[in-house]
């Protein structure tokens, strides 16, 4: 079978205008998932904890972001923000704080699973031995919730690099922004876009193996 409608030497010379959108894509990606992983954490202890008030203010947060698109999160903030506030944001701040509030509402739910799933034991017996409740979720009752949930972050990581991509609508010079702008320029859509999908592919496969290798060294030390 021939490919002849492939021909790659029509972006040859956009290939390191393309390349260098990734270092956008992960300065948003890195960024928005630790603010993400941040207020998941938040998110989720106030789920769990006894102020009724906090519980319910983070099940409403979670349960708008999840219940929305994230383009439509990333649009209001980038250009709805302006209109109610007069704070014009920069398009990749812009893009890390629309992500990383998004991501907080799901890896709220994942951080919120993995802590329930720990054995009530131990918090029973932390509580019987007087540890304080900060001390018992920081030092117990988290690093075994994490240890659990790793895939599940991972996963969650994955879909976040995967996503970034939609940062181009609002102009963020990221892969899939400057693949666009190459296809633009030589009308080899099909080709950019390829490459743009390799570059995005090699990105999940290196975020696969880190969790992987963390996975592995997690189980090593138990």
């Amino acid at each position: 079978m021939t490919i002849d409608f492939l021909d790659f030497s029509a972006i040859s010379g956009s290939i390191d205008y393309i390349l260098a959108g990734v270092k956008v894509t992960l300065q948003v990606v890195s960024l928005a998932g630790i603010m993400g992983f941040i207020i998941g954490t938040l998110l989720a202890l106030c789920k769990i904890g006894r102020i009724k008030v906090l519980a319910i203010i983070a099940d409403i947060y979670t349960s708008i972001f999840r219940g929305t698109p994230l383009v439509l999160q990333l649009m209001l903030i980038f250009f709805g923000l302006p209109q109610a506030t007069g704070i014009t944001l920069e398009p990749v701040t812009a893009a890390i704080l629309a992500f990383g509030l998004n991501s907080g509402a799901y890896i709220s739910e994942v951080i919120r699973a993995g802590i329930m799933a720990v054995d009530k034991g131990q918090r029973e017996a932390a509580m019987a031995l007087g540890v304080p409740y900060r001390q018992m979720m920081k030092d117990i009752i988290l690093p075994q919730a994490l240890k659990n949930i790793l895939p599940a972050l991972m996963n969650e990581y994955i879909t976040l690099t995967k996503e970034s991509a939609i940062v181009t609508v609002i102009g963020v010079m990221d892969v899939m922004r400057r693949s666009f702008m190459t296809a633009s320029n030589t009308y080899a859509y099909l080709e950019a876009f390829i490459f743009a999908g390799l570059v995005y592919y090699v990105l999940v496969m290196i975020l696969t193996f880190i969790g992987k290798l963390i996975e592995r060294r997690m189980r090593r030390s138990d």
